[in-house]
């Protein structure tokens, strides 16, 4: 397949099976995805683990002197060492090299070095992360936001993340007019501590988003709402016990099948089954966040991403390009500030 144009600049340093899982998804997304893939990092470990005789066409290397290890404090270790995987890949966002970036890295470090390299969006306070999650509703996800970037918010930040996320879900999901709702602790419009009270009243009061209430944690996965906004501190919660529940079902089906011949044949007739349940729960088939509200596409994966995570990010990194998402979320803030002006 050949190329479409759309260049990703990927941390092959960043995660906990770095480099070599890395490269595998990179190279997958490259053959099936047709995307120029830019691996960012240490140039030999880099090639030791790229397969011989593989064709280079779209593959480039580019080297960096450091990675940032995980236990480091993210914006002085971004600071400290200028020329590591994930600043060189910021880098190349930054100077129209590459149209997004993906890291299973720090994603702390990785959060950091877009705010001082990108920097934010025209009217955004704070940029969030963005996931999206399946629900009982087959084909259609609920992207939540923010899952970790902003332990504490206010009002107008949540707004915020209920618009940003609102263009996603609609240019990138396909979702027709989103239904948009705030996490909380009950459906009335009186529930909540002071900062979700005066986020309702903004987002009620937001004519660019299709707000449709608070939605209880029971509401999450109903397939009810396409977006829920909620703070950093209650989303990476969770977002922690979603993967958790999804893993121990997984888990309990397979304990669960018979045994023996008739298990065999059992599992054999539901095997396509089987394979629908486990896209649908497992993680690794959404591959990364998005972090939205910096003026570039940044996906963050899970530390512990492997292949078929890696390639589901740069999936999900490509349909951003493809739909414009940054000049949508950058000309429809330009709207907002000027009608608030």
């Amino acid at each position: 397949m050949g190329s479409t144009g759309v260049r990703i600049a990927i941390d092959a340093m960043g995660g906990d099976h770095a480099p070599a899982e890395i490269v595998a998804g990179a190279l997958r997304a490259r053959e099936e995805l047709g995307v120029k893939i830019l691996l960012v990092g240490d140039p030999q470990g880099i090639e030791a683990v790229i397969p011989p005789k593989t064709n280079m066409a779209d593959l480039e290397i580019v080297p960096a002197k450091e990675a940032i290890a995980m236990d480091e404090e993210p914006l002085n270790a971004v600071r400290r060492k200028r020329e590591s995987s994930i600043n060189v890949a910021m880098n190349l966002v930054k100077n129209k090299r590459a149209d997004a970036v993906f890291s299973a890295g720090h994603s702390g470090a990785a959060m950091a070095s877009a705010l001082l390299r990108l920097g934010r969006l025209p009217g955004i306070d704070r940029p969030a992360i963005a996931t999206v999650f399946p629900t009982i509703k087959a084909g259609k996800p609920v992207m939540i936001l923010d899952v970790g970037a902003n332990v504490d918010c206010r009002p107008k930040f949540l707004e915020q993340f209920a618009v940003m996320g609102s263009i996603y879900s609609q240019y990138v999901l396909g979702t027709e007019n989103p239904k948009i709702g705030l996490l909380n602790i009950g459906e009335e419009d009186t529930k909540g501590n002071e900062v979700v009270f005066r986020a309702h009243q903004l987002l009620r009061e937001n004519t660019q988003i299709n707000f449709t209430g608070n939605a209880e944690g029971r509401d999450v996965l109903s397939g009810e709402f396409d977006v829920i906004v909620c703070d950093g501190f209650v989303g990476n919660i969770l977002l922690k016990f979603a993967e958790a529940v999804g893993g121990v079902i997984l888990q309990i089906l397979r304990e669960e099948l018979p045994q023996g011949l008739h298990g065999q044949i059992g599992t054999a007739i539901l095997k396509p089954n089987l394979k629908r349940v486990k896209q649908r729960m497992d993680h690794a088939e959404h591959g990364g966040a998005l972090l939205l509200g910096v003026s570039g596409i940044c996906f963050i994966g899970h530390g512990s991403s492997q292949a078929p995570s890696i390639f589901s990010a740069i999936r999900m990194a490509k349909e951003a390009v493809d739909n414009q998402v940054l000049t949508r979320l950058q000309s429809q803030y330009h709207i907002l500030q000027n009608e608030s002006s």
